[in-house]
C-alpha cells in the first residue's frame, strides 16, 4: 500500500530507527544550546570546534579509544587555547577563533595524510547518519543528555550571563565558571551532533534553531521550547525527505533547517519582509 511505503516503511529498518533518534537527540540539545550561543554571538565559536575536533579523532582512531573521547578532549582544548590567545595578548576574540580552529583542524589533516587509516573524512566532515552504529548511539545517550541537564539546571545563572556580565559579578556568580560551563555544553554537543551530521553541518544545528525561536518570541523561556520543537519537526521532515528521494540524510536535515528559517524570516512578525512589502506597496 502507497502509505505504508511511503510513511511506514523506512522505520523497518533498524539502521533509520537509529539514525533518527541519533540525529533526533542531537538536534534537541544543540538548539537549547543555540538560543544561548545567538543572544551572545558566539555562533562561530560552534563552527570553530566542528573543526577543532578532527585532530582528536583522528588520534583516537590511531590509539584505538572511542572517536566521542578523542573529540571531547580535542574540543576541550581548542576552548583552551582560544582562552588563552585572548587573554594573553590584544587579539580579539573572533581572530583567536580563526587562528586556533584552522590550526587545529590542519593538524588534524596533517596527522591523517601522515598516518593513512580507514577513517572517511567525508563521514567525518558532513556525517553518516544512517551508518550511526549501537556503540555510536549508546555513546549519544550518555553524552547529550549531560550537556542538556547542565544547561537546564544552570540556566537562570546562565541566561544572566548572556544578557549582564555586570550583573553576575554584582551577585558573587563566576563569570569564569560561567563561561567554562557554557564552554563544556558547547564541546559535548559538537561531539554528539558529530555523529549525525558530520562537522561542517553542526554550525546549522548550533544555530538555526536559536535564530528561528528568536524571530518569534522576545521570551527567553518560550524560545527554549520553541527552537527544540522546531528543530525536532525539521529533522523528522528531512528524515523522510532523504528517504524518500535517496538524498543524503544529514545534508537534508539541514537544508529542510534552512528553509523553515527562510519562511520564518519572510512571515514572521520579527522578519514578516513580505508583510513590510506589501505594506509600503498599498501605502503608496
Amino acid at each position: 500500500m502507497w502509505w505504508y511505503e511511503t510513511f511506514i516503511e523506512m522505520w523497518t529498518y533498524n539502521f533509520m530507527v537509529r539514525g533518527f533518534a541519533v540525529t533526533l537527540l542531537a538536534a534537541i540539545v544543540c538548539s537549547v544550546l543555540s538560543c544561548w550561543l545567538v543572544l551572545m554571538g558566539w555562533s562561530l565559536l560552534g563552527d570553530a570546534l566542528s573543526h577543532a575536533i578532527l585532530p582528536g579523532i583522528v588520534i583516537a582512531y590511531i590509539i584505538s579509544i572511542p572517536f566521542s573521547v578523542g573529540a571531547l578532549v580535542a574540543a576541550l582544548v581548542a576552548v583552551g587555547l582560544i582562552s588563552v590567545v585572548k587573554t594573553t595578548s590584544k587579539i580579539k576574540e573572533d581572530t583567536a577563533i580563526g587562528v586556533v580552529f584552522t590550526t587545529l583542524f590542519a593538524l588534524g589533516l596533517v596527522i591523517l595524510s601522515i598516518n593513512p587509516t580507514n577513517i572517511d573524512v567525508h563521514h567525518i566532515l558532513f556525517g553518516d547518519m544512517l551508518g550511526v552504529t549501537d556503540k555510536d548511539m549508546y555513546q549519544v545517550f550518555i553524552l547529550a543528555p549531560a550537556a542538556l541537564l547542565l544547561l537546564l539546571v544552570k540556566r537562570k545563572d546562565l541566561l544572566l550571563f548572556a544578557f549582564d556580565k555586570n550583573q553576575v559579578a554584582a551577585l558573587g556568580l563566576s563569570i569564569k565558571k560561567l563561561t567554562a560551563l557554557l564552554m563544556l555544553c558547547l564541546s559535548l554537543t559538537v561531539v554528539v551532533a558529530m555523529q549525525a551530521v558530520g562537522a561542517i553541518l553542526i554550525v546549522a544545528l548550533l544555530i538555526i534553531p536559536g535564530a528561528s525561536a528568536y524571530m518569534l518570541t522576545n521570551s527567553f523561556s518560550r524560545m527554549l521550547v520553541i527552537a527544540p520543537t522546531f528543530s525536532a519537526a525539521c529533522v523528522l521532515v528531512g528524515i523522510y525527505l532523504s528517504y524518500w528521494f535517496n538524498a543524503a540524510s544529514g545534508s537534508m536535515v539541514v537544508l529542510v533547517h534552512g528553509v523553515a528559517f527562510l519562511l520564518i524570516y519572510m512571515f514572521s512578525p520579527q522578519g514578516a519582509v513580505l508583510t513590510r512589502r506589501r505594506t509600503r506597496y498599498l501605502a503608496k
